[in-house]
């Protein structure tokens, strides 16, 4: 997923922002997403359950977790305590990822939360839907739509019933698909009037004016602009401090092997620290003259 640096008043559904915006509100969240759901899926979607930005943590601090856009349960009919269908409603505007394996990966962690310890009927996972709405050709057909399902290779026409299928959505596509899911995506890809130029989308517009007329909202938009601007700074940071460090480690390889707790001390050293290690490096004719210089400035530090 990627973030939009538009004014407020120029979201679109498919920044990231105000789809969660709109989902997470309690009067049209649900309505909406049913709508949206109903009409990319051509089928009539029931009483939902809507979780927006979704965080599922790592098991392992070594490894990343996720967030996902929108999360969608459907339960089956009846009591509800059973899940029928797992929607995950993700826009996406970011072109340098390799979707089908980021997908995969979300894929895998919300399966893991069907299953609770000691369960063995595995039938009874919801069926699970990743759905990416893109205002780019992720496969470059020009399909509206792009479906995947597990299958045979070898035999053909064998289902696989696994209950899980991967659906691209092209805001810009020609082919597949029909006119109201045309429309439908037009419209998520430029929300004004103009564009909701059907009942639903004229009704999804309602929701989104209602929505974006709250002073609430666009307070939180704009602290979540800060928030932005401040991750994007540190990640600036970060990747300057991780260029420096390269820097000196190419200056110190045509010595030799560089001690392991050497890589070290560069890693926890500061941007300024850093600098002036750099200098010293590009001094030294060795790597002992450089250890032996970095003790001697330590120590005139104390």
């Amino acid at each position: 997923m990627s973030y939009s640096n538009k004014p407020f008043e120029e979201l679109d559904v498919l920044d990231n922002f105000l789809m969660n915006a709109i989902a997470m509100n309690q009067e049209v969240g649900e309505a909406f997403c049913r709508k949206v759901l109903s009409v990319l899926l051509q089928r009539k979607i029931g009483k939902v359950k809507v979780v927006a930005q979704y965080t599922l943590p790592a098991q392992n601090p070594r490894y990343r977790g996720i967030r996902m856009d929108v999360k969608v349960e459907e339960p089956e009919s009846g009591d509800g305590t059973r899940l029928a269908n797992v929607y995950d409603l993700e826009p996406h505007l970011q072109k340098n990822l390799h979707l089908p394996r980021h997908n995969r990966f979300y894929q895998a962690k919300m399966d893991s939360r069907y299953m609770k310890r000691g369960d063995d009927d595995f039938s009874r996972m919801p069926n699970l839907f990743v759905i990416t709405i893109l205002n780019f050709d992720p496969f470059g057909y020009d399909y509206m739509m792009y479906t995947f399902e597990n299958r045979c290779t070898e035999v053909e026409g064998l289902k696989y019933e696994d209950g899980l299928k991967f659906i691209y959505f092209y805001t810009g596509g020609t082919k597949g698909g029909n006119g109201n899911i045309k429309t439908m995506l037009q419209y998520l890809h430029h929300s004004t009037a103009d564009n909701a130029m059907d009942d639903t989308t004229k009704e999804l517009h309602g929701y989104v004016s209602r929505v974006k007329t709250a002073p609430e909202i666009k307070e939180e938009y704009m602290r979540f602009e800060e928030f932005l601007a401040y991750e994007r700074k540190e990640a600036a940071q970060e990747a300057a401090q991780d260029t420096r460090i390269q820097s000196i480690l190419e200056l110190l390889e045509d010595y030799g092997e560089i001690p392991e707790s050497l890589k070290e001390e560069l890693q926890c050293a500061d941007s300024d620290t850093l600098r002036r290690y750099h200098k010293l490096a590009a001094k030294a004719d060795s790597i002992e003259a450089f250890t032996e210089m970095l003790c001697s400035h330590k120590a005139s530090q104390t």
